[in-house]
């Protein structure tokens, strides 16, 4: 049975004269992995940030499950070269009395040879695993991921959805996670919400690609070739869930013609 472990209702963020978000509602369920995508300024980082309560809305709520505890990897870190740190000395600064081996964790994010290794010679691959490491620290119920394959090649994308899929199922965790790299993680995604302010559409790959909405946002030959390719990789999913199809009150055009657009 999906139990819910986090839910968004109405939730509205407006800073200065800007809409952010309008009228946002989601449900994370145990074991699910939700992807938020959209076009830059939409407003993915703001949601992520509201979710994990970085940011109060200005209206709605967020509700989560008694005793959850999340993990997040944020878009980037930055780090200072000239800084001498290692990746055992960063896990350790997690500041957590979870006592699993950093050995141990990192093998399970497949980056095991980097423990000795300054932080600053790691590629970008291995500086997301890493990042995924020490999210997994405290065990956490939620992985919240933010552009998780950001400055990796493709295929470093492809191995690291692959990665986040297989510690969905091992870990038992629920995970949400903002993407551009909507090829490749339509194959790795039980649920896809579309977002641009509001929730233009959300569903299975499958119905977000062919709905109007989204080829509205992401062009016609765009939604045409993810449908052909989410239709070939349908019968890789195990996790199947009942299709929804949640539009919008707004036109089939899901554009915003007032205030600007912040992510």
């Amino acid at each position: 049975m999906n139990t819910a472990l986090l839910n968004l209702n109405a939730i509205n963020l407006v800073l200065g004269e800007r809409t952010l978000l309008e009228n946002i509602n989601l449900q994370l369920n145990t074991a699910e992995i939700v992807t938020i995508v959209g076009p830059n300024g939409a407003g993915k980082t703001s949601l992520l940030r509201v979710a994990l309560g970085l940011q109060k809305p200005t209206s709605g709520t967020v509700q989560l499950a008694d005793n959850i505890t999340i993990g997040y990897v944020p878009q980037k870190i930055h780090i200072d070269p000239t800084f001498p740190m290692t990746v055992r000395r960063f896990l350790a600064l997690a500041n957590t009395a979870h006592k699993k081996p950093f050995e141990e964790l990192l093998a399970e994010v497949g980056a095991e040879h980097i423990i000795d290794a300054p932080l600053h010679t790691l590629s970008g691959g291995e500086l997301q695993r890493l990042l995924m490491a020490r999210a997994l620290i405290r065990n956490p119920n939620i992985l919240v991921l933010d552009e998780p394959v950001q400055g990796v090649d493709v295929h470093g994308q492809s191995e690291l959805y692959s990665l986040i899929s297989r510690v969905r199922t091992e870990r038992n965790c629920a995970v949400l996670m903002v993407s551009h790299d909507l090829h490749l993680v339509m194959s790795s995604t039980d649920r896809v919400l579309c977002l641009n302010q509001h929730i233009c559409c959300s569903g299975t790959p499958e119905v977000v690609v062919n709905h109007p909405a989204y080829a509205q946002l992401f062009g016609k030959h765009a939604a045409s070739h993810l449908a052909l390719y989410v239709h070939e990789k349908s019968h890789e999913h195990n996790h199947a869930l009942t299709e929804h199809d949640h539009s919008h009150q707004h036109n089939q055009f899901c554009e915003h013609s007032g205030g600007k657009k912040s992510d």
